[in-house]
């Protein structure tokens, strides 16, 4: 059985700030999101991912500076991007970031590049939004290009090209691992495939079982192009809260995952997040991975039988939920769920 991995991710949610040009909220916010990142690697797990957003609802737009941080203050845990809206990036600068988070960190980088759900970036860096799919292709091949080699030369249609130029720092063990971030678009499978990167699924609602075919036709499509299914990494990414009992823990976590879906929906036209809803994506098949450690333990292997993944990546710190809750949350995830699930598996 190939090596499975646990981790973390978070998008920094944070409380607009109430007085204009000040940061406070987002200063508490880091100091508390460095505080877990430090906790996840004394439990030992493995990776701890950050968002990219430019809203005022979340406090992170430069992942790599808050990773270069962590880098700092941790030994072990692998340190991602979750993601890098590659789209509204430069992948010159987007290498040499996290390059330098590599040597600060001694090759614990990674970069999980994706599209974003949001689009405030592109106006913001003056993108235009009907190169949507275009930018990102172009990006990610350039991308993948400065990976490899020192010299690049490049050319495409929507960025100037690279004749024979350097780009550094170089990554220490020669590569930055690169996953492909992905919301269940059968493209974004094939895509991922064909480039031969790992794949990361995010499931936020509705019921798991829906995405199977999504991650049959990633595995398809990775033997269809000839890449050695020994290589092949499947990463599933679902929210999380544990508590020590499982319907206190959806009582303390239901008001704060209602406001942060219901502050998202706004603009999406969803409809306002009830209790019923709430509860029935934490069914024993649903999405939403609220409850003990035996309920977590048992959803984590639920989806293990359904997409045979590689890595699992929980969302753990959603909404506005007080920081001494997360930090509680993420004790148990790793100091009780994660071994419960390998003891299940028979992993080590």
């Amino acid at each position: 059985m190939k090596k499975l991995e646990f981790g973390l991710m978070t998008f920094a949610d944070a409380a607009p700030e109430t007085a204009p040009g000040k940061g406070n909220n987002a200063h508490r916010r880091i100091q508390d999101l460095l505080e877990e990142i430090k906790l996840a690697d004394q439990l030992g797990i493995d990776v701890f991912g950050i968002g990219e957003h430019h809203r005022p609802d979340y406090a992170v737009s430069s992942p790599t500076t808050v990773l270069g941080a962590a880098a700092a203050i941790t030994k072990n845990i692998k340190l991602t991007s979750a993601v890098t809206v590659l789209s509204s990036e430069d992948p010159v600068r987007v290498y040499q970031q996290f390059a330098t988070v590599d040597a600060i960190s001694g090759g614990r980088a990674e970069i999980m590049a994706g599209r974003g759900s949001f689009i405030e970036s592109f106006p913001l860096f003056g993108f235009d939004l009907n190169d949507y799919d275009a930018i990102f292709e172009e990006k990610m091949d350039l991308l993948l290009k400065i990976n490899k080699p020192e010299k690049v030369s490049w050319s495409g249609n929507l960025r100037a090209p690279i004749h024979d130029l350097g780009v550094y720092p170089r990554a220490l063990n020669g590569e930055i691992p690169v996953w492909l971030a992905a919301g269940g678009n059968p493209a974004s499978a094939v895509r991922a495939a064909k480039l031969q990167l790992p794949l990361m699924l995010a499931i936020i609602g509705g019921m798991p079982r829906q995405f199977t075919p999504f991650i049959n036709l990633y595995k398809k499509s990775w033997l269809e192009n000839g890449h050695n299914p020994e290589f092949l990494q499947v990463g599933i990414n679902n929210h999380m809260f544990i508590g020590e009992d499982g319907e206190k823990a959806a009582d303390d976590f239901f008001p704060y995952y209602a406001q942060m879906m219901d502050r998202v929906g706004r603009s999406r036209g969803w409809q306002p997040m009830t209790r019923e809803q709430f509860e029935y994506m934490r069914s024993p098949e649903g999405s939403l991975m609220v409850g003990s450690v035996e309920q977590i333990t048992e959803k984590i292997v639920y989806e293990y039988g359904l997409f045979g993944f590689t890595r699992f990546f929980a969302q753990a710190s959603v909404g506005f939920v007080p920081h001494e809750l997360t930090m509680k949350s993420i004790e148990l995830f790793g100091k009780e769920v994660i071994p419960a699930v390998k003891k299940r598996l028979g992993i080590e």
